[in-house]
């Protein structure tokens, strides 16, 4: 990783109650600039780390700490050896390890989580996590979205469930090793960052391949630890070219023919957009990127293991549910709302659920939203195999 990422943005776990105390003292809290219009009138996740730190004030939950070079000469639950901590820091040999071993939540509730820090004393640092992704309704799987579905992510490809860029990583561990997801669970992942999200097109593909690398290490190690035969191979090779930002016509908002905002003029609103690369679990556009963050996302969630993030928030919609054509009072295709700031549509696929997201870091954009969402909407489903589909907004 880069000497000179000094800062995370991580403030909260989505896995067990362990991690979630961790980072609570560990890492600042999002930046102002975090979508707050998502989790508004919901339990914040200050309050929500508190709680877990509460909850585990009496059971002894402490990081283990260990000045580089680390006990027996591995880190992050023993899986990354010298050499390979050494490779995620260009050499570097002088590094700390922290971390919070792999176990059950006390609750049995959440699955397994651990939390591994590397630090170097230059103040580098990177954060891996095991965790499972949190789907509950106003919980922090959301947050963990805008980071780690990003337009910057590249697929790891070869049938893994994964994304990669220079600064994030993450990466689902196999099913056929810990048994099928159930519907109503995220999957468990394997995550790592290294500080502040960057948001150029200029990914560092070396860094990108060192994160990738140490990422698959992790995950081969969790899986050799449930006793799983299966050894995932370096993806580093076969990994594609990072998203560019690219130039566009009015009439093809994110490069879909057919996309235009609510007067056509999207040049005098947004800047160039930049959208996923490669055949990935998701395709998001963002747009008019500033200090890392877009002012509008249009997302596709193809992938039914990664949709169920928006499950719960799919019916959030009061009288602003969106409804589609065939629609039937016992079978609906899909469920979904509207309002100034979010339009997203939950429809049931042949393939599984898929979720369609138009989000704006305001509401001044809700004109914008609504001309976007019915043909957004039609156009990915054709995509992805789920057409025909098309929606109707409430008035």
């Amino acid at each position: 990783m880069s000497e000179h990422s000094t800062t995370t943005t991580d403030d909260t776990a989505e896995g067990g109650g362990d991690v979630a105390a961790a980072v609570a003292t560990a890492a600042p809290r999002h930046p102002w600039w975090h979508w707050r219009q998502l989790t508004r009138g919901r339990l914040g996740p200050a309050v929500a780390a508190a709680l877990a730190g509460a909850l585990l004030g009496g059971a002894g939950v402490a990081w283990q700490t260990q000045a580089g070079p680390f006990a027996d000469d591995r880190a992050c639950w023993g899986a990354l050896d010298e050499d390979a901590v050494a490779d995620l820091f260009q050499g570097k040999r002088d590094i700390d390890s922290s971390e919070v071993p792999v176990s059950t939540d006390r609750i049995g509730s959440e699955g397994p989580s651990g939390l591994c820090q590397l630090t170097s004393p230059r103040g580098a640092r990177v954060t891996a996590r095991l965790h499972r992704l949190d789907v509950r309704f106003g919980g922090a799987g959301d947050q963990w979205a805008d980071e780690y579905l990003s337009a910057r992510m590249t697929p790891l490809g070869g049938g893994l469930l994964g994304m990669v860029s220079d600064t994030r990583a993450w990466l689902a561990i196999p099913e056929g090793c810990v048994g099928r997801q159930r519907e109503d669970d995220g999957p468990l992942v394997v995550d790592m960052e290294t500080g502040w999200t960057v948001y150029d097109d200029e990914v560092d593909t070396d860094e990108r391949a060192r994160l990738a690398r140490a990422l698959v290490t992790l995950v081969n190690d969790y899986m050799t630890d449930q006793g799983c035969t299966r050894t995932l191979a370096d993806p580093t090779d076969g990994l594609g070219a990072p998203a560019r930002f690219t130039d566009e016509k009015p009439d093809a908002v994110c490069g879909i023919k057919g996309l235009r905002t609510h007067d056509g003029k999207d040049a005098d609103h947004y800047r160039r957009p930049l959208v996923t690369a490669g055949d990935a679990p998701v395709r998001t556009c963002d747009r008019d990127v500033l200090f890392g963050h877009p002012s509008l996302r249009l997302m596709t969630v193809a992938d039914p293991r990664l949709a169920v993030l928006y499950k719960d928030l799919s019916y959030d919609g009061g009288r602003r549910h969106i409804t589609a054509e065939g629609d039937t009072r016992r079978h609906p295709r899909g469920y979904g709302f509207v309002r100034d700031d979010m339009a997203l549509y939950r429809a049931e696929c042949q393939t599984g659920d898929v979720t369609f997201l138009i989000r704006a870091d305001d509401g001044e954009r809700a004109a914008d939203i609504r001309a976007l969402m019915p043909r957004y909407v039609a156009a990915e489903a054709d995509r992805v195999g789920c057409g025909p589909l098309r929606i109707r907004l409430p008035g």
